[in-house]
C-alpha cells in the first residue's frame, strides 16, 4: 500500500499528501534553479527530514532514559554543490535546553542522533556535520 500520494501541479510546484493521516505538503523548485522558491524544495524536505530524524530518535531515547529534551532547537543549514547538481553538506546544530546531562547521557543523545534512519539513508558523500551545544 502506498505512503504518500504526489502530484505535479505545473510551474514546478508538487503537491503531495501523507495518506495515513492527510497531512499536505507543497514544494516549489529554488529560486536558483527556475522556481519561485514559495515553499520546501524537494531538497529542503531532505535536510528537514534529517533533522526530523535525529530529534526524534534523540527523543525516544530521551523518553525511555526519562530524560528532559522540550525546549531543544535545531538549526539546519543546506549546502549545494553545482557539478552534478546535490546536496553536498547539511549542517545540523542542535541547541540542547539547560539540563544538567551527564557526559554519558550527552554521548547516547548524540549517537542516537547520528545513526537515525535517514542519516544511514544518505549517500555517504552527502557530508553530515552535526553538533550540539549544551
Amino acid at each position: 500500500m502506498a505512503t504518500i500520494n504526489s502530484a505535479y501541479l505545473g510551474e514546478l510546484r508538487t503537491h503531495a499528501k501523507h495518506l495515513a493521516s492527510g497531512n499536505t505538503v507543497i514544494t516549489d523548485a529554488p529560486l536558483d534553479n527556475n522556481g519561485r522558491g514559495e515553499g520546501f524544495s524537494p531538497t529542503d524536505l531532505v535536510c528537514a527530514a534529517l533533522g526530523s530524524c535525529m530529534t526524534t530518535l534523540m527523543g525516544i531515547l530521551a523518553n525511555r532514559l526519562n530524560l528532559n529534551l522540550e525546549g531543544m532547537e535545531l538549526e539546519t543549514t543546506k549546502i549545494m554543490a553545482a557539478e552534478p547538481r546535490r546536496i553536498a553538506e547539511v549542517i545540523l546544530h542542535f541547541k540542547m535546553p539547560a539540563n544538567n546531562f551527564t557526559d554519558k547521557e550527552k554521548a547516547m543523545l548524540e549517537n542516537a542522533a547520528r545513526t537515525c534512519p535517514v542519516a544511514l539513508s544518505l549517500h555517504p558523500d552527502v557530508k553530515q556535520t552535526v553538533t550540539f551545544q549544551y
